[in-house]
């Protein structure tokens, strides 16, 4: 398998899992949505904001190197990330509403993506100014990765909550693998 058709499953992993997560926090409270967790960003829904920031800044990344392109309105649907707490969802239809067109973006663009996508370079200046250069196949690991990471906070919360969550594992969500 490539790494192209491995980003494809991983589009489409993040995609299940976020709707999984979704439908799990559809049973909380407005009140339990925006508590005070004392986790590692506020809230559940300050986590879902950071989820789509690392989404929204990646994918901007992605787009000012021409390594994809998004239709012009589908873009101007998507607001611009400037700062790891930025807040761009309050309720969980916005939430909803967001989550899927981000989704449905990394699935059109990992469709595009070839073995020779992945070797390309990305070059960007962080939020704290520092200047990155990393090969495509690198940059996605880390998009991919960002959004696991944070979900596994999520998860644990959601665990306080006694909110079941479902599986999480990759074989079971995705039972097609790569060949999404």
């Amino acid at each position: 398998m490539d790494l192209s058709s491995n980003f494809r499953m991983l589009a489409h992993y993040n995609q299940r899992m976020n709707n999984q997560l979704l439908s799990a926090c559809q049973q909380l409270t407005d009140e339990q949505l925006h508590q005070n967790t004392n986790a590692f960003f506020p809230s559940v829904m300050a986590h879902w904001n950071h989820i789509l920031f690392g989404d929204l800044i990646m994918l901007r990344r992605l787009i000012a190197n021409n390594i994809v392109e998004v239709d012009a309105e589908v873009l101007q649907q998507l607001p611009v990330a400037k700062k790891i707490n930025d807040t761009f969802v309050t309720t969980m239809g916005e939430l909803s509403a967001l989550r899927g067109l981000v989704d449905t973006v990394y699935i059109e663009i990992t469709q595009a993506f070839t073995p020779s996508t992945c070797g390309e370079i990305v070059k960007y200046t962080t939020t704290a100014g520092q200047l990155i250069e990393r090969n495509v196949g690198e940059f996605c690991q880390h998009i991919f990765n960002h959004q696991t990471h944070h979900r596994g906070q999520l998860t644990c919360i959601l665990s306080q909550f006694n909110v079941d969550f479902g599986c999480t594992d990759l074989p079971i969500v995705v039972p097609e693998g790569a060949c999404c």
